[in-house]
């Protein structure tokens, strides 16, 4: 009987310990797209930060929900027809294309009004209210946006865009930054805030932007913020950030292996305490 005993005490503890697989599906546009496309990349990185979280947890399995350039509306939009599955965690990580496309950020009220797909506020809600509707008692993340550097298209440098350093259809990218925390605290969901805490800022995205000194025509190396003074040609300039000049991002915008190990590791701090005991959702704040 004591033999019994001991054997059962044993088994308990390593049934206590043992974590349950768990999944998540990680929602978001090109940064998370590329997680699987790193040969989209013209090899500059490796592999992306759901790949990076699950090496550090792997009890946790993900689905790819990311969709190169799509924005918060875009997701709103498609919800129904994305196959989102019910799963224990789910993440958010859009906004950025939001504000390069001059969606309207809008206001809390639209987000605590269910005002519709018309706001980033609104987009939001039509998100969280589907993913509540499969799982009630799933963990939500939310991530920011992080800060933008000038951004060039490696395969299309047509495809460039402004750093967030200037407003874009009167909007700053920090708005949006700030709009989806304000969420997080509205329905007390963990917000993972890549644009105030990753260390990740426009000084750092990349080493320099390499382009012709205007007075010379010889191409030289401008860090940030020298280079937004400096007209880049698609047409008829190189490509502006050879591989001495990846930093936090290769190109700008989409994180670098570097970039992408910085938001990998703010996700397994939120994560690495979840369990299928112990994630109860956001009860407080419930969308009903």
């Amino acid at each position: 009987m004591k033999k019994l005993l001991i054997a059962f005490i044993i088994i308990c503890g390593i049934t206590a310990f043992t974590q349950q697989k768990m999944t998540w599906v990680a929602i978001g546009d090109s940064i998370t797209y590329l997680n699987e496309h790193a040969d989209e990349t013209g090899s500059s990185i490796s592999k992306g930060y759901m790949t990076r979280v699950v090496e550090k947890l792997p009890h946790i399995q993900y689905i790819n929900q990311g969709h190169n350039g799509w924005t918060s509306g875009g997701i709103a939009a498609e919800i129904e027809k994305l196959g989102i599955i019910k799963a224990d965690i789910y993440s958010i990580f859009l906004g950025t294309n939001d504000w390069w496309q001059g969606r309207p950020v809008g206001v809390l009220a639209d987000y605590q009004n269910n005002t519709g797909n018309n706001t980033v506020y609104g987009s939001f809600r039509i998100i969280i209210n589907k993913l509540r509707s499969l799982n009630s008692h799933a963990k939500i993340i939310l991530i920011t946006p992080m800060q933008r550097g000038d951004f060039v298209y490696i395969a299309n440098m047509t495809n460039n865009a402004w750093g967030s350093y200037r407003e874009k259809d009167g909007q700053q990218l920090e708005q949006f930054a700030a709009a989806i925390s304000a969420i997080g605290k509205y329905e007390n969901i963990t917000v993972v805030d890549l644009y105030n805490r990753s260390g990740i800022t426009q000084k750092n995205m990349v080493h320099f932007k390499r382009l012709k000194d205007p007075q010379t025509g010889a191409y030289k190396n401008y860090p940030y913020p020298a280079y937004t003074k400096i007209a880049f040609h698609p047409e008829t300039d190189e490509y502006p950030y050879p591989p001495d000049a990846i930093n936090m991002t290769y190109d700008g915008l989409h994180p670098s292996d570097k970039g992408y190990a910085v938001i990998a590791k703010m996700l397994v701090k939120e994560m690495k305490g979840i369990n299928n005991k112990n994630h109860r959702g956001e009860e407080a704040g419930m969308v009903e």
